[in-house]
């Protein structure tokens, strides 16, 4: 991942992610071709290649499902710098045991190496990437190691130190191919994370990008023992899989002449979807066809050709983060990971979880996962589909009378099987009734499972399907949320919020001209957690400095708070120099 550390967070945009982020948005180039779901992979890396060597497309399939060990070696400026403690070696005992057959191991190199020639990488630490490659060898796993944060440390200013930069990174991949030349090919180098080069056109950046890739083949190719036919990873420019990006690299590859090439790319989603900005609060219809496109032209580009497509990161770039209220509905990002899977199993594709460590995925202090429900989703995709439906939420107004609801369900190609509770099976007819894919709960059930109709959820049902996971349903007691008057300053405002069993799932915010207010200048709807972030705890709702400052002093702001239950609130904020106030609609 790219960007400067924050102490919950794994990466920040800079200007090269961001116009990766861009490109990937208006990539619209919808390839299709046919490719068949990937053979099952041998148990381990060491098994196989005990028997015969394995093509560059079996090696790489072999490697299905990946994880990444983030924020552990390519930490700044150090190992435990950014919140998980020193990699030890029941950590990768633990994630084979959890079904990974490969991990990636980002290293940050530049806080210790000299940063003027000969650029020596410290030895002790070169040892320590050593340590933990060979533990994961040891578990059977296959391991990708890299240049990684170096990506926007140095590597970015290439344009306007060119030599220097060049030289640096030949420097520093001679001392990597040398110290790992005898290791076994289970290990994969990758030229360089995210690619990414200041104040260039994307013309200009694919040929820096190019300039480096071809360096780093030179460089590990001519370095004798193993990695004369080790294989290697190219990135496109920012790991980005637009079709320009991605036939910017075919045509590199063909001319490096090499069959033990590896391409690389990430995929964080549909970005409004992936950090809850623009609207973006479903993975909709919009966000689905991103992803398919996603893996369509890797398809057409290159796993239907026979090329190895490694993807060596994914995952929502705002979720899961349990430092911060979730900005992703929880059903959406099961849904997301779900078409993911079937997704990259269609393509041909090896895929890598990006996993920053303890406020996430796995604990690296207890070595459990922080959600069992939200990893066993996950691995559930690698091998199966698994049913889901337009909401896992039924709201029911407390103020009101209850009456039937209806969810529309996606088999995902499987048959749908009834509901239960529990161990209870709910009765077809009388609790519910199905009519094609539309769901409906009556009224005297949904009466039944709301119980003493408390606020939040009151129960939960399942909806089961002839293979994969069951589809949760909460059974959810609201009332229209209520906000009051609040007054603070541009260091942030604190509204009391009565929540009443509801959750939110985005802010709008206008002028009276109806133009966009807030940091986030190009939509009316603000960035979840970037510009306000509910605490649902302490009944409060708040709005953040970055959002305050960016506001017109003197100009009426009106927000409109949208509910996951349907309701919305109308507020009015107005900034006064430092001071602001806030006011009830």
């Amino acid at each position: 991942m790219k960007g400067t550390h924050s102490p919950t967070g794994r990466r920040r945009s800079g200007p090269g992610r961001l116009l990766g982020l861009v490109v990937a948005l208006i990539a619209s180039i919808g390839l299709t071709s046919t490719a068949a779901f990937a053979a099952p992979a041998p148990k381990d890396a060491s098994a196989a290649l005990g028997s015969k060597a394995l093509s560059p497309m079996s090696a790489v399939a072999a490697m299905q499902p990946s994880w990444n060990l983030g924020n552990s070696l390519d930490a700044i400026p150090d190992e435990t710098s950014w919140g998980n403690p020193a990699v030890t070696k029941p950590l990768l005992d633990t994630i084979k045991a959890q079904g990974f057959r490969s991990v990636r191991i980002p290293v940050t190199w530049s806080g210790h190496q000299s940063a003027t020639a000969p650029y020596t990488i410290d030895a002790t630490w070169m040892n320590r990437v050593k340590q933990v490659v060979d533990w994961a060898q040891a578990d059977g796993l296959y391991v990708v190691l890299n240049v990684h944060h170096d990506s926007w440390q140095w590597i970015s200013s290439m344009p306007t130190d060119h030599d220097n930069v060049l030289a640096r990174f030949k420097a520093t991949w001679t001392q990597i191919s040398a110290k790992f030349k005898d290791s076994s090919q289970t290990l994969l180098f990758e030229s360089n994370n995210e690619p990414q080069f200041n104040n260039t056109t994307d013309a200009q950046g694919i040929q820096y990008n190019d300039e480096l890739n071809t360096a780093f083949h030179t460089i590990v190719r001519q370095s004798g023992g193993n990695n004369a036919t080790r294989l290697l990873v190219l990135p496109t420019l920012h790991t980005n899989s637009g079709q320009t990006f991605l036939d910017a690299l075919a045509g590199e590859m063909k001319s490096l002449n090499d069959p033990n090439l590896v391409v690389t790319v990430h995929y964080y989603g549909y970005y409004p979807f992936s950090v809850n900005v623009a609207g973006g609060t479903r993975f909709d219809a919009t966000s689905q066809q991103d992803m398919t496109d996603n893996f369509n032209r890797l398809r057409a580009t290159f796993t239907s050709k026979g090329i190895p497509v490694y993807l060596g990161e994914y995952g929502l770039l705002g979720y899961p983060d349990s430092n911060h209220p979730s900005r992703v509905e929880r059903g959406e990002a099961f849904k997301y990971f779900e078409q993911f899977g079937y997704e990259a199993r269609a393509a041909g594709v090896t895929t890598a979880l990006w996993d920053p460590g303890t406020f996430a995925y796995l604990s690296r202090s207890t070595l459990q996962w922080t959600d069992p429900e939200l990893i066993n989703r996950i691995r559930s995709s690698w091998t199966t589909r698994s049913g889901t439906a337009s909401s896992d939420q039924v709201f029911l107004a407390k103020s009101s009378a209850i009456t039937a609801q209806t969810l529309t369900l996606n088999p995902n190609g499987l048959t749908f099987r009834g509901l239960w509770q529990g161990s209870t099976q709910l009765a077809q007819g009388r609790d519910y009734t199905v009519s094609g894919n539309q769901l409906t709960l009556t009224a005297s059930a949904l009466t039944r499972l709301a119980g003493n109709r408390a606020y939040g959820t009151n129960a939960t049902i399942e909806a089961r399907f002839s293979a994969g996971l069951a589809w949760p349903i909460r059974v959810i007691t609201y009332d229209r949320p209520v906000l009051s008057n609040a007054t603070g300053t541009t260091g942030g405002l604190t509204v009391p919020t009565q929540y009443r069993g509801d959750q939110l799932a985005t802010m709008e915010s206008t002028y009276a001209d109806g133009t966009n207010a807030g940091n986030t200048n190009w939509t009316p709807y603000q960035e979840f957690n970037g510009a306000f972030s509910p605490d649902y705890s302490n009944n409060a709702l708040t709005l953040t400095p970055d959002y305050l400052n960016a506001l017109r002093d003197g100009a009426p702001v009106t927000l409109t708070f949208h509910f996951w239950s349907g309701a919305t609130v109308t507020y009015h904020v107005t900034k006064s120099g430092s001071s602001v106030t806030g006011t009830v609609g």
